[in-house]
């Protein structure tokens, strides 16, 4: 899955840097870096998430979701405000949706039914 997330990001990300321009050598290499960043940030939180509480692990993935679409939404030639007002609103939505599937999926200990 993280693989997979990395290469989407970072062909998004390295799109929206070039601002349809054409495709450069340091465009792509930008891409990768992206591409390699976020599948490592992934899959880290993947790997760590199962060990949270079920509100450390909906902050975190909402957290992600914000900042990595924050991200994007700047690399757009957004103002700043706007980048960060919308990767919160994308980041609340993910972590209250994420919240809520583990509250009603997990026993109190953090099991799953």
């Amino acid at each position: 899955m993280a693989p997979l997330f990395g290469l989407v990001y970072g062909y998004w990300a390295a799109a929206n840097h070039r601002a349809g321009g054409p495709i450069t050598t340091g465009n792509v290499v930008y891409g990768i870096v992206i591409a390699v960043i976020a599948a490592a940030v992934f899959y880290g939180l993947w790997a760590i998430a199962p060990r949270l509480t079920r509100e450390l692990r909906a902050l975190a993935w909402g957290s992600f979701a914000g900042i990595a679409f924050g991200f994007l939404y700047s690399l757009t030639d957004a103002s700043v405000l706007r980048s960060i007002g919308n990767a919160a609103i994308i980041g609340g939505a993910v972590g209250a949706a994420t919240f809520y599937r583990y509250y009603t999926t997990e026993d109190a200990r953090g099991r799953h039914d």
